[in-house]
């Protein structure tokens, strides 16, 4: 399979929780001999980046439409702050729509914010992460956020979302929920999320095609995941991961290609 790196989620504080939704250390310590594939993903995340020879970054990685598949790098550890939606323009200076499908180093986006946190993080160990957090982004957020508009974009996500047994609802039955336009809607998406709803739908549903597949039979992944059938999840499936689900479980992936920060991947 994919993705052979270590991985471990870090607790995350409830004073951080109005804007960070997950912390968690990815590491490679030895050369892959796998691609390494970046998944669709409608978050948006900083992330500090170690290299072997200890050169570090601090990057905003954007939302990611589609799957990527690249050559696995040694010795390279990061720590990833995934940012709740609604946080993105307040902590980055940027709507989420400027930052999809790029990794930007913190300190070429626009505002003091942005350079602040790079400089509070730089030179931080994995686990000193978190209480510096905990201690700097009240202080950077919290009269920076929209509190009505932040809390109708998250019902919004939370709709969208498959969550459990429940698949996601229609955008034109959220809106109507939320008492907005679908245009608002789109609108709330676009700057706080980075895509569309209907788009942050099908990444959430493939995702967790990927979560339940394994062991579990399509037909019954396809209903789970609010699919009319199994031919439309596989559709789904290969527009964002570039192969279909049995091709891709079963490690028939396309061509890899390097890691390039700062450039749309």
């Amino acid at each position: 399979m994919p993705n052979a790196t270590a991985e471990q989620a870090l607790s995350t504080p409830e004073v951080l929780r109005p804007w960070i939704a997950g912390v968690r250390t990815l590491s490679v310590p030895e050369p892959a001999g796998e691609a390494f594939v970046h998944l669709p993903d409608a978050a948006t995340k900083v992330v500090l980046r170690v290299a072997a020879d200890g050169h570090r970054d601090v990057l905003a990685v954007g939302p990611r439409v589609r799957a990527s598949y690249h050559e696995g790098k040694a010795h390279i550890a990061c720590v990833e702050l995934r940012l709740t939606p609604g946080t993105v323009r307040p902590l980055l200076g940027v709507p989420a729509a400027e930052l999809v499908g790029r990794a930007v180093p913190l300190e070429a986006l626009p505002g003091g914010t942005p350079r602040r946190l790079a400089a509070g993080l730089r030179w931080l160990a994995p686990e000193e992460a978190v209480p510096y957090l905990s201690g700097a982004l009240p202080e950077l957020l919290s009269a920076a956020v929209d509190p009505s508009r932040t809390a109708l974009l998250r019902a919004g996500v939370d709709a969208l979302s498959v969550r459990g047994d429940r698949t996601p609802a229609q955008v034109r039955d959220v809106a109507r929920e939320l008492a907005v336009s679908e245009r608002l809607l789109r609108t709330l998406f676009t700057e706080g999320v980075g895509v569309s709803p209907k788009h942050y739908a099908r990444i959430h549903r493939v995702r967790t095609v990927l979560t339940r597949a394994p062991g579990t039979r399509w037909s019954e992944v396809a209903a789970a995941t609010g699919y009319y059938d199994q031919a439309h999840m596989t559709s789904d499936f290969r527009a964002l991961m570039g192969v279909p689900p049995r091709s891709y479980f079963t490690g028939r992936l396309p061509a890899s290609t390097p890691c390039r920060a700062g450039r749309r991947v």
